[in-house]
């Protein structure tokens, strides 16, 4: 079992930056990776990016590439969102999950546990 708690949202203006963290915990949580997903008022959940349980890799929705950085402290038993140029359409609940696996996969039915989810809204 392994259990997720996201923090850090809330509310920022559009090309602000902002931070989130996933503090995971669990006898085999350093063995998981940790995938980060967002959903908006009325879509469907998305794929934001991942890293896995080294810390050393990590992928990124395209759509977001080149204004996010994942990164994961397992001695602090947290992983990072940081999101750069934030523009409205970037609003949502962003979660994160937990994944039993050595690769990456961007398929939320596969997570196993997630977080409750942190609001994230940006005004224009």
């Amino acid at each position: 079992q392994v259990q997720l708690a996201e923090s850090g949202g809330g509310l920022v203006q559009a090309g602000d930056s902002l931070k989130l963290s996933c503090i995971f915990s669990g006898r085999t949580s350093d063995y998981y990776a940790i995938g980060w997903f967002r959903q908006a008022p009325g879509k469907a959940r998305e794929f934001v990016g991942c890293i896995n349980s080294s810390g050393y890799t990590s992928e990124y929705a395209e759509s977001m590439e080149g204004r996010l950085t994942i990164s994961r402290d397992n001695a602090k038993n947290t992983v990072y969102l940081e999101m750069r140029g934030l523009t409205p359409e970037d609003t949502g609940v962003y979660y994160c999950a937990a994944d039993r696996t050595m690769i990456l996969r961007r398929d939320a039915d596969v997570y196993d546990y997630w977080g409750q989810g942190t609001q994230v809204t940006v005004a224009s």
